[in-house]
């Protein structure tokens, strides 16, 4: 194309849709999950998301991004490729599953859910099934079948979400919190069984050596992304042990979990980019101009963030509304886990030199550094200040492996960025932001003229950083 900034928009938007569809019904069951179910049954769903978010990368073993490198790597076979990733996760998400229900029951009750076994065979159910799908997605991915993608992902997402309706409302007995987590392994185990055909069309071959290439490569990229997802995540699960702010841990975490919940539309805007960007980035490596093309495609992603940032503080009385009565004592860290989120993303654009040069060992410390940070300030600071210590954590760790991650990128793999333009368009939300927050302290209970002046403020955001980013051309191939 002769922009390539409009092949990687246009999947981009097609992934978001299943995306979308994802967080946004995600995000309008919250309003049921805080008003169906308490503050500490709402925090044990959030510690076994983050136990299966957290096994999900172990899983795996990296091979995704593993796929993509060797199926666009000269000499290699793409079905040999998918081919031996697809058996590889197979056999070992087999074996676990096999060992988690053999041992659900003394594992459910050392975790103090005794008589919930049930609950860990749903966890090994689910990651059995996202595990083999991961690497039929990413297959997806690669042949740029984003529409495929999107409608595999949708059915899957709608089926979670008429198991939960189900549960919730035609089910007979008291909800509780095996609700969520068992209408995510129906949803799961259908996905899987969609798949069928294209594993049957694969023609499934082993081949030793691809495996063996593949894992030398994508093994320390697990081994990166394990720190990673545990910064994402560890602070559940040390609200078992750190949290003494209230009679009960599960109370504060639900609360907490509840309001990162409103920081979900960058989220979801990070996680459609990543899906056509991973790819996108590798497919460009040769081409003249690559790197000038990665430095405008972060300056872009940037100020759409910061666009997403203003956006959500400007209309947060409204967007804070969804949540339960209980659970809106937490809505003060939404700016933080924005502001957070935003650079998580920032990250993947400027961490994508170690992946491209194949030095994926350096990965390791990069986010092994992060991970320190995180237990670090929730270890500290959890007992006194409970779930502000984790949205700190999250923000001190994202800007500690950012810093890290840029500067060595800038040694082995410079790409020109422009800080003075990212560094503008920091300073055009932190203006927005701070005329929403002093609005907020003189209007007092008028909320229409809070609306009326913050959305004056959001657009002129996107005037002002419309008018930085125009001025640099877009390399084309």
């Amino acid at each position: 194309m002769a922009n390539p900034l409009k092949q990687l928009a246009g999947e981009t938007a097609i992934y978001g849709l299943s995306s979308i569809l994802a967080r946004v019904l995600n995000f309008l069951f919250v309003p049921i999950y805080t008003r169906m179910l308490t503050q500490v049954q709402y925090g044990v769903v959030t510690e076994f998301m983050a136990y299966i978010a957290i096994l999900q990368v172990v899983l795996v073993l990296g091979l995704e991004t593993g796929c993509f490198r060797f199926a666009n790597k000269e000499g290699e076979d793409p079905r040999k490729v998918y081919s031996g990733a697809l058996l590889t996760v197979f056999g070992l998400n087999l074996a676990f599953l096999a060992c988690m229900v053999a041992f659900s029951a003394p594992i459910s009750a050392a975790l103090g859910y005794e008589g919930y076994r049930r609950l860990i065979i749903y966890v090994a159910g689910i990651l059995f099934c996202d595990s083999i799908t991961a690497i039929l997605f990413a297959k997806l991915r690669q042949e740029h079948k984003a529409v495929k993608f999107a409608v595999l992902k949708t059915v899957k997402i709608l089926t979670e979400t008429g198991a939960n309706l189900l549960l919730f409302f035609v089910w007979p007995a008291q909800p509780d919190f095996t609700y969520p987590v068992f209408a995510i392994f129906i949803s799961c185990v259908l996905c899987l069984t969609l798949f069928v055909p294209d594993i049957l069309r694969l023609k499934l071959c082993w081949d030793a050596g691809v495996v063996r290439r593949m894992l030398l490569y994508s093994l320390p990229l697990m081994v990166a992304a394990l720190p990673g997802v545990a910064n994402d995540f560890l602070d559940r699960v040390l609200f078992r042990f750190f949290d003494t702010s209230s009679a009960q841990w599960q109370a504060s975490l639900g609360v907490y979990q509840a309001a990162v919940k409103l920081a979900v539309i960058m989220n979801l805007f990070i996680q459609m980019f990543r899906y056509a960007a991973e790819p996108f980035f590798f497919q460009r490596a040769r081409d003249k101009g690559s790197k000038e093309l990665y430095a405008v495609v972060m300056e872009y992603f940037t100020a759409f963030c910061g666009l997403v940032f203003i956006g959500v503080i400007g209309y947060i009385d409204i967007i804070s509304l969804l949540l339960g009565r209980d659970f809106r004592v937490g809505v003060g860290v939404v700016p933080i886990m924005l502001l957070s989120y935003m650079l998580l993303g920032m990250l993947f654009n400027v961490s994508m030199w170690y992946k491209l040069s194949g030095k994926t060992n350096m990965a390791i410390w990069i986010t092994l550094a992060g991970l320190v940070v995180t237990a670090v300030v929730n270890v500290v600071f959890m007992p006194r200040y409970s779930y502000w210590a984790s949205a700190y954590g999250h923000l001190a760790s994202y800007l500690t492996m950012f810093i890290i991650s840029a500067a060595l990128g800038a040694k082995y793999y410079p790409i020109p960025y422009s800080w003075k333009r990212i560094g503008a368009i920091f300073v055009l939300m932190g203006l927005a932001y701070a005329g929403i927050y002093f609005c907020d302290l003189r209007a007092g209970d008028s909320t229409l003229v809070k609306l009326a002046v913050n959305t004056l403020l959001i657009g002129t955001y996107c005037v002002s950083s419309w008018l930085l980013l125009r001025r640099r051309p877009v390399p084309t191939a």
